[in-house]
Protein backbone atom coordinates (compact mmCIF):
# COMPACT_ATOMS: atom_id res chain seq x y z
CA UNK A 1 0.00 0.00 0.00
CA UNK A 2 2.83 2.06 0.38
CA UNK A 3 4.52 1.55 -2.48
CA UNK A 4 1.24 2.07 -4.32
CA UNK A 5 0.81 5.64 -2.43
CA UNK A 6 4.05 6.85 -2.98
CA UNK A 7 3.75 5.94 -6.87
CA UNK A 8 0.16 7.48 -7.23
CA UNK A 9 1.80 10.66 -5.88
CA UNK A 10 4.66 10.56 -7.60
CA UNK A 11 2.29 10.26 -10.83
CA UNK A 12 -0.09 13.04 -9.56
CA UNK A 13 3.20 15.55 -8.83
CA UNK A 14 4.24 14.60 -12.55
CA UNK A 15 1.08 15.37 -14.17
CA UNK A 16 0.99 18.75 -12.74
CA UNK A 17 4.47 19.40 -13.44
CA UNK A 18 3.39 18.65 -16.79
CA UNK A 19 0.45 20.55 -16.98
CA UNK A 20 1.92 23.87 -15.68
CA UNK A 21 4.50 23.15 -17.95
CA UNK A 22 2.08 23.23 -20.97
CA UNK A 23 1.03 26.19 -19.31
CA UNK A 24 3.69 28.50 -19.47
CA UNK A 25 3.34 27.72 -23.45
CA UNK A 26 1.32 30.39 -25.33
CA UNK A 27 -0.59 29.07 -28.54
CA UNK A 28 -1.94 31.51 -30.77
CA UNK A 29 -4.62 31.03 -32.86
CA UNK A 30 -5.69 33.30 -35.43
CA UNK A 31 -9.60 33.07 -36.81
CA UNK A 32 -10.20 30.36 -33.36
CA UNK A 33 -13.50 31.88 -33.41
CA UNK A 34 -14.88 29.44 -36.51
CA UNK A 35 -16.15 25.63 -36.93
CA UNK A 36 -12.57 24.22 -36.84
CA UNK A 37 -11.35 26.90 -34.52
CA UNK A 38 -13.66 26.09 -31.56
CA UNK A 39 -12.68 22.04 -31.38
CA UNK A 40 -9.17 23.08 -32.18
CA UNK A 41 -9.44 25.61 -28.94
CA UNK A 42 -11.14 23.23 -27.07
CA UNK A 43 -8.50 20.68 -28.09
CA UNK A 44 -5.18 22.39 -27.00
CA UNK A 45 -7.55 24.05 -23.75
CA UNK A 46 -7.31 20.45 -22.39
CA UNK A 47 -3.96 19.35 -23.25
CA UNK A 48 -2.83 22.31 -20.69
CA UNK A 49 -1.70 25.18 -23.21
CA UNK A 50 -3.05 28.80 -22.67
CA UNK A 51 -4.64 29.35 -25.83
CA UNK A 52 -4.56 32.96 -27.34
CA UNK A 53 -7.14 33.09 -29.72
CA UNK A 54 -7.25 36.35 -31.95
CA UNK A 55 -10.55 37.30 -34.97
CA UNK A 56 -12.04 40.25 -35.82
CA UNK A 57 -15.06 39.96 -33.99
CA UNK A 58 -13.60 38.60 -30.38
CA UNK A 59 -17.02 38.75 -28.56
CA UNK A 60 -18.34 36.08 -30.60
CA UNK A 61 -15.72 33.85 -29.57
CA UNK A 62 -17.05 34.26 -25.31
CA UNK A 63 -18.13 30.58 -25.77
CA UNK A 64 -14.27 29.67 -26.05
CA UNK A 65 -13.69 30.63 -22.79
CA UNK A 66 -15.58 28.18 -20.89
CA UNK A 67 -13.32 25.77 -22.87
CA UNK A 68 -10.54 26.01 -20.18
CA UNK A 69 -9.61 27.38 -16.58
CA UNK A 70 -10.00 30.87 -15.84
CA UNK A 71 -7.47 32.94 -17.98
CA UNK A 72 -6.61 30.04 -20.22
CA UNK A 73 -8.12 31.22 -22.80
CA UNK A 74 -7.65 34.38 -23.91
CA UNK A 75 -9.40 36.90 -26.60
CA UNK A 76 -8.16 39.86 -28.57
CA UNK A 77 -9.17 41.33 -31.71
CA UNK A 78 -7.55 41.71 -34.27
CA UNK A 79 -7.61 41.35 -38.84
CA UNK A 80 -5.16 39.31 -40.56
CA UNK A 81 -6.33 41.69 -44.07
CA UNK A 82 -4.68 44.70 -41.64
CA UNK A 83 -1.56 43.28 -40.23
CA UNK A 84 -0.46 46.45 -38.06
CA UNK A 85 -3.51 45.40 -35.74
CA UNK A 86 -1.61 42.57 -34.61
CA UNK A 87 1.29 44.36 -33.66
CA UNK A 88 1.94 43.04 -30.37
CA UNK A 89 -0.35 40.29 -30.41
CA UNK A 90 1.83 37.61 -31.10
CA UNK A 91 4.46 38.45 -28.68
CA UNK A 92 5.47 35.35 -26.40
CA UNK A 93 3.68 32.61 -28.58
CA UNK A 94 4.95 28.99 -28.61
CA UNK A 95 3.56 28.32 -31.67
CA UNK A 96 0.82 30.31 -33.90
CA UNK A 97 -2.05 28.36 -35.67
CA UNK A 98 -3.21 30.18 -39.00
CA UNK A 99 -7.09 28.90 -39.61
CA UNK A 100 -7.73 32.63 -41.94
CA UNK A 101 -9.76 31.42 -44.53
CA UNK A 102 -13.11 32.62 -46.82
CA UNK A 103 -14.99 31.09 -48.95
CA UNK A 104 -15.98 33.92 -50.65
CA UNK A 105 -15.08 37.56 -51.40
CA UNK A 106 -16.85 39.97 -49.54
CA UNK A 107 -15.41 43.80 -48.60
CA UNK A 108 -11.66 43.57 -46.90
CA UNK A 109 -12.18 39.48 -47.29
CA UNK A 110 -10.01 39.00 -50.39
CA UNK A 111 -8.68 35.40 -51.13
CA UNK A 112 -5.36 37.05 -52.34
CA UNK A 113 -5.23 39.39 -49.25
CA UNK A 114 -5.76 36.81 -46.58
CA UNK A 115 -4.87 33.03 -48.11
CA UNK A 116 -1.49 34.84 -49.60
CA UNK A 117 -0.47 38.57 -48.42
CA UNK A 118 -1.80 37.83 -45.23
CA UNK A 119 -0.20 34.28 -44.72
CA UNK A 120 3.17 35.55 -45.48
CA UNK A 121 2.89 38.72 -42.74
CA UNK A 122 1.61 36.50 -40.10
CA UNK A 123 4.87 33.88 -40.53
CA UNK A 124 7.04 36.94 -40.43
CA UNK A 125 5.60 38.18 -37.49
CA UNK A 126 5.83 35.07 -35.89
CA UNK A 127 9.29 34.35 -37.04
CA UNK A 128 10.05 37.87 -35.73
CA UNK A 129 9.02 37.50 -32.13
CA UNK A 130 10.40 34.10 -31.63
CA UNK A 131 7.57 31.71 -32.03
CA UNK A 132 8.84 27.92 -32.08
CA UNK A 133 6.13 26.37 -34.40
CA UNK A 134 3.89 27.52 -36.86
CA UNK A 135 0.78 25.63 -38.03
CA UNK A 136 -1.18 26.76 -41.75
CA UNK A 137 -3.78 25.45 -42.06
CA UNK A 138 -4.49 24.79 -45.80
CA UNK A 139 -7.05 22.10 -48.28
CA UNK A 140 -6.57 19.06 -49.78
CA UNK A 141 -8.37 21.31 -52.81
CA UNK A 142 -5.57 23.77 -53.01
CA UNK A 143 -6.63 26.57 -55.00
CA UNK A 144 -3.83 29.58 -56.40
CA UNK A 145 -3.89 31.71 -53.34
CA UNK A 146 -3.72 28.71 -50.79
CA UNK A 147 -0.70 27.61 -52.75
CA UNK A 148 0.70 30.65 -52.62
CA UNK A 149 0.34 31.29 -48.98
CA UNK A 150 2.00 28.00 -48.73
CA UNK A 151 5.18 28.83 -50.14
CA UNK A 152 5.06 32.01 -48.90
CA UNK A 153 4.73 30.76 -44.96
CA UNK A 154 7.46 28.43 -45.80
CA UNK A 155 10.03 30.80 -47.31
CA UNK A 156 9.45 33.49 -43.84
CA UNK A 157 9.15 30.14 -41.76
CA UNK A 158 10.69 26.98 -42.97
CA UNK A 159 9.63 24.82 -40.41
CA UNK A 160 6.28 25.69 -40.61
CA UNK A 161 4.11 22.95 -40.67
CA UNK A 162 1.04 22.85 -43.22
CA UNK A 163 -1.73 20.61 -42.65
CA UNK A 164 -4.63 20.11 -45.91
CA UNK A 165 -7.60 18.81 -44.59
CA UNK A 166 -10.72 17.25 -47.19
CA UNK A 167 -14.16 18.58 -46.33
CA UNK A 168 -14.54 18.74 -42.80
CA UNK A 169 -17.71 17.31 -41.24
CA UNK A 170 -19.33 17.84 -37.98
CA UNK A 171 -22.39 18.74 -36.17
CA UNK A 172 -22.21 22.33 -36.63
CA UNK A 173 -20.29 21.93 -40.62
CA UNK A 174 -21.56 24.16 -43.22
CA UNK A 175 -21.62 21.14 -45.57
CA UNK A 176 -23.71 18.16 -44.71
CA UNK A 177 -25.98 20.43 -42.56
CA UNK A 178 -26.15 22.78 -45.89
CA UNK A 179 -27.47 19.95 -48.35
CA UNK A 180 -29.48 18.55 -45.68
CA UNK A 181 -31.01 22.41 -45.07
CA UNK A 182 -31.44 22.64 -49.04
CA UNK A 183 -33.39 19.23 -49.25
CA UNK A 184 -35.80 19.81 -46.30
CA UNK A 185 -37.73 22.60 -48.95
CA UNK A 186 -36.17 21.94 -52.44
CA UNK A 187 -37.55 19.54 -54.38
CA UNK A 188 -34.06 18.77 -56.38
CA UNK A 189 -30.33 18.85 -55.24
CA UNK A 190 -27.60 19.69 -58.21
CA UNK A 191 -25.03 17.57 -58.95
CA UNK A 192 -22.20 19.82 -60.38
CA UNK A 193 -20.59 18.59 -63.40
CA UNK A 194 -22.32 15.23 -62.79
CA UNK A 195 -21.57 14.66 -59.68
CA UNK A 196 -18.32 13.03 -59.96
CA UNK A 197 -15.81 14.87 -57.93
CA UNK A 198 -14.41 12.61 -55.49
CA UNK A 199 -13.95 13.48 -51.71
CA UNK A 200 -12.44 11.85 -48.36
CA UNK A 201 -14.29 13.72 -45.89
CA UNK A 202 -12.74 14.02 -42.40
CA UNK A 203 -14.12 14.51 -38.53
CA UNK A 204 -13.63 18.18 -36.98
CA UNK A 205 -12.03 16.17 -34.21
CA UNK A 206 -9.46 14.43 -35.99
CA UNK A 207 -8.05 17.75 -37.82
CA UNK A 208 -7.69 18.90 -34.35
CA UNK A 209 -5.93 16.10 -32.88
CA UNK A 210 -3.61 15.98 -35.79
CA UNK A 211 -2.65 19.74 -34.74
CA UNK A 212 -2.36 18.83 -31.49
CA UNK A 213 0.33 15.56 -32.93
CA UNK A 214 2.45 18.51 -34.79
CA UNK A 215 2.65 20.43 -31.76
CA UNK A 216 3.96 17.26 -30.00
CA UNK A 217 5.74 15.42 -32.33
CA UNK A 218 9.20 18.03 -33.50
CA UNK A 219 9.50 15.77 -36.63
CA UNK A 220 6.57 17.56 -38.31
CA UNK A 221 8.70 20.36 -38.57
CA UNK A 222 8.86 21.74 -42.27
CA UNK A 223 6.14 18.93 -43.17
CA UNK A 224 3.48 18.79 -44.89
CA UNK A 225 0.15 16.58 -43.92
CA UNK A 226 -2.83 15.32 -46.10
CA UNK A 227 -5.62 15.27 -43.38
CA UNK A 228 -8.38 12.64 -45.38
CA UNK A 229 -10.85 10.41 -43.97
CA UNK A 230 -10.37 6.76 -44.46
CA UNK A 231 -13.43 6.45 -47.36
CA UNK A 232 -13.80 8.07 -50.90
CA UNK A 233 -16.88 9.37 -51.58
CA UNK A 234 -18.17 10.84 -54.99
CA UNK A 235 -20.46 13.87 -54.65
CA UNK A 236 -23.45 11.82 -55.87
CA UNK A 237 -22.78 9.16 -53.08
CA UNK A 238 -22.66 12.20 -50.33
CA UNK A 239 -25.74 13.34 -51.58
CA UNK A 240 -27.68 10.25 -52.06
CA UNK A 241 -26.57 9.00 -48.42
CA UNK A 242 -28.00 13.11 -46.97
CA UNK A 243 -31.25 12.10 -48.59
CA UNK A 244 -31.31 8.72 -47.20
CA UNK A 245 -30.23 9.95 -43.75
CA UNK A 246 -33.08 12.53 -43.39
CA UNK A 247 -35.83 10.37 -45.17
CA UNK A 248 -35.98 12.60 -48.24
CA UNK A 249 -36.75 11.84 -51.45
CA UNK A 250 -35.30 14.40 -54.11
CA UNK A 251 -34.23 14.32 -57.98
CA UNK A 252 -30.67 14.49 -58.28
CA UNK A 253 -30.44 16.93 -61.28
CA UNK A 254 -26.67 16.70 -63.08
CA UNK A 255 -25.92 20.02 -63.64
CA UNK A 256 -22.44 20.72 -65.87
CA UNK A 257 -20.01 23.19 -64.61
CA UNK A 258 -21.12 25.89 -67.47
CA UNK A 259 -24.14 26.08 -66.25
CA UNK A 260 -23.36 26.11 -62.38
CA UNK A 261 -20.73 28.65 -63.19
CA UNK A 262 -23.62 30.62 -64.65
CA UNK A 263 -25.40 30.21 -62.16
CA UNK A 264 -22.91 30.95 -59.69
CA UNK A 265 -22.15 34.07 -61.98
CA UNK A 266 -25.36 35.81 -60.00
CA UNK A 267 -25.53 33.75 -56.78
CA UNK A 268 -22.45 35.21 -55.37
CA UNK A 269 -23.90 38.36 -55.03
CA UNK A 270 -25.82 37.53 -52.52
CA UNK A 271 -25.03 38.09 -48.66
CA UNK A 272 -24.03 34.69 -47.95
CA UNK A 273 -24.01 33.24 -51.46
CA UNK A 274 -24.85 29.00 -51.56
CA UNK A 275 -22.23 28.96 -54.39
CA UNK A 276 -19.81 30.88 -56.01
CA UNK A 277 -17.75 30.45 -59.27
CA UNK A 278 -14.64 29.52 -57.48
CA UNK A 279 -16.57 26.97 -55.99
CA UNK A 280 -17.61 25.31 -59.30
CA UNK A 281 -13.94 26.10 -60.16
CA UNK A 282 -12.85 23.74 -56.88
CA UNK A 283 -15.51 21.19 -57.76
CA UNK A 284 -13.57 20.11 -60.67
CA UNK A 285 -10.71 19.13 -59.06
CA UNK A 286 -11.15 15.93 -56.68
CA UNK A 287 -10.90 16.84 -53.19
CA UNK A 288 -8.57 13.12 -51.77
CA UNK A 289 -5.19 12.93 -50.26
CA UNK A 290 -2.42 12.00 -52.92
CA UNK A 291 -1.50 7.90 -52.96
CA UNK A 292 2.26 9.25 -51.52
CA UNK A 293 1.31 12.35 -49.10
CA UNK A 294 1.81 12.43 -45.34
CA UNK A 295 -1.01 11.56 -43.59
CA UNK A 296 -2.73 10.57 -40.28
CA UNK A 297 -0.91 7.14 -39.99
CA UNK A 298 2.14 9.30 -39.89
CA UNK A 299 0.76 11.48 -36.82
CA UNK A 300 -0.71 7.76 -35.30
CA UNK A 301 -3.80 8.81 -35.47
CA UNK A 302 -6.99 6.39 -37.20
CA UNK A 303 -9.30 8.74 -38.77
CA UNK A 304 -12.91 8.85 -37.87
CA UNK A 305 -15.66 7.17 -40.95
CA UNK A 306 -18.34 9.64 -41.89
CA UNK A 307 -20.81 7.03 -40.88
CA UNK A 308 -19.90 7.01 -37.04
CA UNK A 309 -20.77 10.69 -37.08
CA UNK A 310 -22.95 12.31 -39.17
CA UNK A 311 -25.91 10.27 -38.68
CA UNK A 312 -26.25 11.72 -35.09
CA UNK A 313 -26.82 15.46 -36.06
CA UNK A 314 -28.31 14.63 -39.21
CA UNK A 315 -31.34 13.34 -37.66
CA UNK A 316 -32.45 16.83 -36.16
CA UNK A 317 -33.77 17.42 -40.38
CA UNK A 318 -35.64 14.16 -40.19
CA UNK A 319 -39.45 14.70 -39.67
CA UNK A 320 -40.62 13.97 -35.47
CA UNK A 321 -42.56 10.47 -36.87
CA UNK A 322 -39.66 8.93 -39.17
CA UNK A 323 -37.01 9.63 -36.22
CA UNK A 324 -39.03 7.85 -33.82
CA UNK A 325 -37.26 4.32 -33.45
CA UNK A 326 -36.07 4.28 -36.97
CA UNK A 327 -32.16 4.56 -37.80
CA UNK A 328 -30.66 5.53 -41.03
CA UNK A 329 -26.92 4.86 -39.86
CA UNK A 330 -26.35 2.55 -42.65
CA UNK A 331 -23.29 3.48 -45.48
CA UNK A 332 -22.86 5.32 -47.84
CA UNK A 333 -24.88 4.27 -51.36
CA UNK A 334 -22.82 2.78 -53.66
Amino acid sequence: EFWGYSVFNQYAVTSQTYKIDMKQKVITVIGGTGFLGRYIVKSLAAAGYTIRVISRHPENALHLKTAGDVGQVVLMGANLSNPDSLFGKLDGSYAVINLVGVLYEGGRQRFGTLHAEGAEKLAKMAKTVGAERFIQISALAVDKTKLAGEKAVLTAFPEATILRPSIVFGPEDNFYNQFARIAAFAPALPLIGGGNTRFQPVYVMDVARAILACLEKPETRGQTFELAGPQTYSFKQILQYILKLTDKKRCLVKLPFGIASFIATFTQLLPVPPLTRDQVRLLKCDNVAAANAQGFAQLGITPTAVEMIVPEYLARYRSRQNNQGNNASSTVPA
